[in-house]
């Protein structure tokens, strides 16, 4: 029964450490150093079950990872680093490294937008009959389109304010920017969504110029700029868990005609 327990406890172990990032080998010959002073190589790969060719390239691997170490060198002998200095050390360097990876790509990333922007423009020269609609399903690019045309706005910013969000506009400091740089600026928030947080954030916004009001209801999220184009947001019907689907629209009678609907929807709201 005791040697049952213990081939549960190897097994789970064996798969959390891959879970951390070793692979199955390595973790089996980890396991096996921890409850051993000392092995030579080819006597680890008898007891962890690892070929003997491949046993070299383990235990390289280990001392690299900071989990094993070499206790010997005339006979290299190795042992396991103990678990509280190997873990540690390991996702400490494992992040380093996906910060940098991370870092590295977001340079890429912007250095690639520069250079892409001109042969999207180009692809658009022959522009179909609904280039002025687009279906965003993708929460982070809903999310840079609104702050894009937050950014570009110029003389009025009106906006349905409903979770869930891709961008809160209560977080959103391009907001206030524009109210401070005279764009008239008009929220509805639907008064069951605003928490304590919230309210606190309101007196900021209203001292930069921007307007919020409360609704008991809202239609859908709505954000237009300059009456001439914005995004609309419906919630899927269908499924249970809450999802929107983000149209963005560049049309001026598109623009005025959610212009209008909101509008009315001021007309009726209330003052916090």
């Amino acid at each position: 029964m005791t040697q049952e327990l213990a081939e549960l406890d190897f097994q789970r172990f064996w798969r959390r450490l891959q879970q951390l990032g070793l692979n199955a080998y390595e973790s089996r010959s980890y396991l096996v150093l921890l409850g051993h002073p000392k092995f030579k190589a080819l006597e680890l790969a008898a007891r962890a079950h690892v070929p003997r060719q491949k046993i070299y390239e383990v235990l390289d691997s280990l001392v690299e990872k900071g989990f094993a170490q070499v206790v010997q060198e005339k006979t290299k002998l190795f042992s396991a680093v103990e678990p509280s200095l190997a873990i540690p050390g390991y996702l400490a360097r494992k992040r380093q490294i996906l910060e940098q990876e991370l870092t590295d790509n977001g340079r890429a990333g912007t250095g690639l937008i520069d250079d892409l922007k001109g042969l999207y423009s180009e692809g658009q020269g022959g522009r179909g009959t609904l280039d002025f609609l687009r279906i965003v399903t993708e929460p982070a690019q809903t999310a840079a389109e609104y702050r894009r045309m937050l950014g570009e706005v110029k003389r009025e910013y009106l906006e349905f304010s409903r979770p869930p969000y891709a961008v809160d506009p209560l977080d959103e400091k391009l907001v206030k920017q524009a109210g401070q740089g005279g764009v008239s600026c008009r929220l509805i928030l639907e008064a069951a969504t605003l928490d304590e947080e919230h309210r606190q954030r309101l007196a900021e916004y209203q001292a930069s110029g921007v307007q919020v009001c409360v609704a008991d209801s809202l239609p859908m999220k709505l954000a237009v700029f300059d009456s001439q184009h914005g995004m609309i947001a419906l919630l899927d019907p269908v499924i249970t868990r809450p999802a929107w689907t983000a149209v963005v629209f560049h049309h001026e009678g598109m623009g005025e005609a959610m212009k209008g609907l909101f509008e009315d929807h001021w007309r009726r709201s209330r003052n916090l």
